[in-house]
Formats: structure tokens, C-alpha cells, sequence
């Protein structure tokens, strides 16, 4: 860690790994997923230690107290010593998870797949007048 006093939020974000690149987290600060000591954000502002930073990813909320900055971007571990997550926040990712996973599969509420050939014809025959031959179709031959 270096002894810098103050840094960008977007490289912030970067470097301590909570965004791939630059631009994606530039990307969530504009869309106002990002807030510092409670306020919307912009990817310029100045970043200090101690400020509080509350980041969403994907579905996942994260509350972090900045412990350092860095000029650059390190190994996950050396990541991981720039920032101290609240106990509320991993409370909540915790019980955000095990609803996840509790949840009921959505595929499971299918009781049966698509039709196959043979059952799409046996619904046309019900649903159409005529009983679904081809003689009951609507055709551009002029019959009558």
C-alpha cells in the first residue's frame, strides 16, 4: 500500500477488486449503485480512509469502510487489506445467500415439457373449428 491521501473512486473500486475494469465501475457509479458516506458519487471523487462505501454487484449489496488506498491493482489479498466490509452488510449477504438458496428451483413448477408433435396436433384438432384437417383452413383458392 502506498501513502496516498487521497484517490479517485472508479480506480479505488478497481483496485480493490470489486469491479473488473475501470470502466465497469465507472459504468455503476453513473447508474448510482455506488454511494460515499451516504451520498450519490461520481467516478472523480476524492476517496479517503475511513470513508464508507456502499457498492451493489450484480444482486449483491456490500457496505466496506476504506482502510487504504493503492496505486495500483494487486493480488485479491492485497485487495482485500484496502477495505473492512461492516458486520450488517456481510449479515445481509449472508441471509441474502441462504434465501437464494432456499428458494424454490423455477423449473421445478413445470409439471410437463413442451408438447411434443403428436400432443400439438391433438390440441389443434380440440381448438380449431372443423376438427383441424386441411379442408377447414383458410386458403387463397377460390372455391366457391
Amino acid at each position: 500500500m502506498n501513502t496516498l491521501e487521497t484517490m479517485r473512486l472508479d480506480k479505488w473500486l478497481w483496485c480493490a477488486r470489486f469491479y473488473k475494469t475501470r470502466s465497469l465501475a465507472t459504468d455503476e457509479i453513473g447508474k448510482g449503485r455506488v454511494t460515499v458516506n451516504g451520498q450519490l458519487a461520481k467516478p472523480a471523487r476524492d476517496l479517503r480512509c475511513g470513508d464508507t462505501v456502499a457498492l451493489r454487484q450484480g444482486p449483491v449489496a456490500r457496505t466496506v469502510r476504506v482502510l487504504g488506498l493503492s496505486g495500483a491493482r494487486g493480488p485479491a489479498p492485497v485487495a482485500q487489506q484496502l477495505y473492512e466490509e461492516t458486520a450488517d452488510s456481510i449479515a445481509a449477504r449472508e441471509k441474502a445467500a441462504e434465501l437464494r438458496r432456499l428458494a424454490p428451483e423455477p423449473a421445478a413448477a413445470l409439471q410437463e415439457g413442451r408438447p411434443t408433435k403428436r400432443d400439438r396436433r391433438e390440441i389443434d384438432k380440440v381448438s380449431r373449428p372443423g376438427g383441424g384437417d386441411w379442408g377447414s383452413r383458410w386458403s387463397a383458392s377460390i372455391d366457391e
